[in-house]
């Protein structure tokens, strides 16, 4: 439906290098990163506002790279919502219909239905200025929407609210989109919302795709030492590689420990490594049978409601954290206590230092 091949572009000091990917209908698809990664460059290539110095861009089978942007027929949400200040909620829903000559009467009816869908069917008759937030963000989103465009495309929309106004927000645009089944492109650079609403991402630095994948491989099956840090909570162990025995390798941590793990962005014996194993899949005085176990100095424990965050003293590392269940504790740990970890090697993955 979507197909971005090679896309390249230079502005000033910033380069975007040869970005590639291709979208089906009824994808909802986040480019996630720091400021300045090259997110906004992306949407900027896909609306026209942006050219790319070399590649193209095919939308429902049409190469629309040199496309002026009205002609795209791309519905576009922005974080300043942009909506017309004199014009009421329903008058600003129905411009880009008017501007499209469409007859009276489906106006009315695209309205009144576009109104609904974002549950604002009693305030079409009110101006902007007298909405909340989060009430102007629907707008804008049913503004999108209103004319069935083929793409929508949005740029960090909900960044200017609050916590929990956002995380509501959320979940509402996500079943906006999976009840009218329309192609999204989300800006952001808040990995939770990214995990939240997308079913596939692209991560971004420094102008480079790092990895594009579902929010499950991203988080479970990082490729590079990037994806890892910037997806979720992670711990880190450097070392260097000793030996690789097909599914596994044995890695020398800079301590002298020596772990077992999953070779993922290595090549070879003396590599040097970042292992990259999530605070959830390590286990507090572990039976017999797995494959790493180490002594650890408990040295902090913070209470967090469903889960306690245990921070230990491991293989050098003392900023080495375990989520442990809320009701796996039952009171059996304190700071200063000296226990067993350990952890599985495929939960352990053996990425670029």
């Amino acid at each position: 439906m979507l197909i971005a091949e090679g896309l390249a572009c230079r502005l000033g000091a910033f380069e975007l290098r040869d970005v590639s990917f291709a979208l089906a209908q009824g994808d909802y698809f986040v480019l996630l990163g720091e400021s300045g990664a090259g997110k906004t460059v992306i949407l900027e290539l896909l609306c026209g506002l942006t050219k790319p110095d070399r590649g193209r861009i095919r939308l429902g089978g049409a190469d629309i790279t040199h496309v002026p942007i009205q002609k795209r027929d791309l519905g576009l949400v922005y974080q300043d919502r942009a909506l017309f200040p004199h014009m009421t909620v329903a008058e600003n829903l129905a411009f880009p219909l008017k501007v499209r000559s469409m007859p009276k009467s489906e106006i009315e009816t695209r309205v009144k239905r576009a109104l609904d869908m974002v549950k604002l069917g009693h305030l079409g008759g009110r101006m902007p200025a007298q909405l909340s937030g989060g009430q102007q963000q629907r707008v804008a989103v049913a503004r999108a929407l209103v004319f069935e465009p083929t793409l929508v495309l949005m740029d960090e929309p909900l960044g200017a609210l609050d916590k929990n106004l956002r995380e509501q927000m959320q979940y509402e645009i996500k079943h906006i989109h999976e009840n009218l089944g329309v192609t999204v492109v989300y800006v952001t650079h808040d990995q939770s919302e990214a995990l939240t609403m997308s079913n596939r991402i692209a991560v971004f630095e420094d102008g480079v795709m790092q990895q594009l994948a579902s929010p499950a491989d991203l988080y479970e099956r990082p490729e590079n030492a990037f994806v890892a840090a910037f997806i979720g909570e992670n711990n880190r162990l450097p070392g260097k590689i000793e030996s690789v025995n097909g599914q596994d390798c044995d890695v020398r941590l800079d301590d002298g420990s020596l772990v077992r793990a999953l070779p993922v962005n290595v090549s070879g014996k003396g590599e040097a490594t970042t292992l990259s194993l999530r605070p959830e899949r390590v286990r507090i005085n572990p039976d017999g049978g797995i494959d790493n176990a180490f002594e650890a100095k408990v040295e902090e424990l913070i209470y967090l409601g469903d889960h306690i965050r245990t921070r230990v003293n491991v293989c050098g590392n003392d900023e080495f954290i375990i989520k442990v269940p809320n009701s796996d504790m039952k009171g059996r740990l304190a700071a200063g206590e000296t226990i067993r970890v350990g952890w599985s090697a495929q939960d352990c993955r053996a990425l670029d230092a």
